[in-house]
């Protein structure tokens, strides 16, 4: 989507109506640009494509590489098998992701989708220490060592599929594959928490991850729920609330972005032996 994001944009930017500073814009490297010498190209064509200059934070979009067909492919496939790269370099990748923000193309680097060991092996070599994390988190899927880590590092987090990813079921269908939401939205600590504040069960979710000082990012193209995705600081879950909702993690049990749904092939990756452990 950075090209009609990039339409926008440009559109906004050229009327007055914002200033670039106001905006905070990432976007990711792309699995099949994990390579030192794909890094400069993928990050030069999402700002062609955002019509920007620089990002605000450019992230590793997990650390598994695919092999590279050309700029599109997004998911290469060897018949039905997703084809990946065994030769993923992450500390080299590193360096080339460093390189961007020297080069004033990205204001800060991140990563995605990396477990703990992967983590302090970027540490080790950092000039540049990653600034954010972006991971499946919720309620269900709380990852409490995980986290640690990243805090001990002073990385921030960023949760996706806050709410378990609902909407799922019907891109994966697209794409000829099996998946059943989680029940979080219906679990019945949250519905209650919810109706103690009059709120929405999606928005106690993503309120219990806020106040943890953890970033959201929701998906929606709902107008009314977008506008509840933002309305979450208007009060604050109790401390027993907050105890309630901690009580629901099922650990490995509520990950829902798993080897079966991406493809066995991830895990002949030597990275992606660690791609599904924290």
């Amino acid at each position: 989507n950075e090209a009609v994001i990039g339409n926008v944009l440009k559109r906004w930017l050229d009327s007055g109506k914002i200033k670039r500073e106001d905006l905070f814009i990432l976007t990711k490297l792309p699995p099949i640009g994990m390579r030192p010498e794909h890094v400069p190209h993928f990050i030069q064509l999402s700002l062609k494509n955002l019509q920007l200059d620089y990002l605000d934070l450019y992230l590793v979009h997990c650390p598994v590489g695919f092999q590279y067909v050309d700029a599109k492919q997004l998911f290469p496939m060897e018949g039905d098998t997703l084809s990946v790269d065994t030769k993923t370099d992450l500390e080299a990748i590193w360096g080339a992701m460093e390189a961007q923000v020297e080069k004033g193309l990205a204001r800060s680097i991140g990563i995605s989708n990396f477990c703990r060991s992967q983590i302090e092996r970027i540490m080790k070599v950092s000039k540049i220490q990653p600034a954010n994390h972006q991971i499946e988190l919720h309620a269900y899927f709380q990852r409490p060592a995980l986290m640690e880590t990243c805090r001990k590092h002073n990385i921030t987090v960023v949760a996706y599929a806050p709410i378990g990813s609902p909407g799922r079921k019907q891109y994966y269908e697209h794409r000829g594959l099996a998946f059943e939401p989680i029940s979080i939205l219906e679990d019945q600590e949250v519905l209650d928490i919810a109706k103690n504040h009059s709120k929405t069960p999606a928005q106690i979710l993503m309120k219990f991850l806020v106040q943890q000082d953890i970033a959201v990012i929701p998906k929606s193209t709902n107008p009314e729920r977008l506008l509840q995705n933002f309305d979450l600081f208007n009060f604050e879950l109790t401390s027993t609330e907050m105890e309630r909702l901690k009580a629901l993690d099922k650990g490995e049990a509520g990950r829902t972005f798993n080897a079966e749904l991406l493809g066995p092939a991830i895990l002949n990756n030597p990275e992606g032996k660690n791609f599904f452990v924290d």
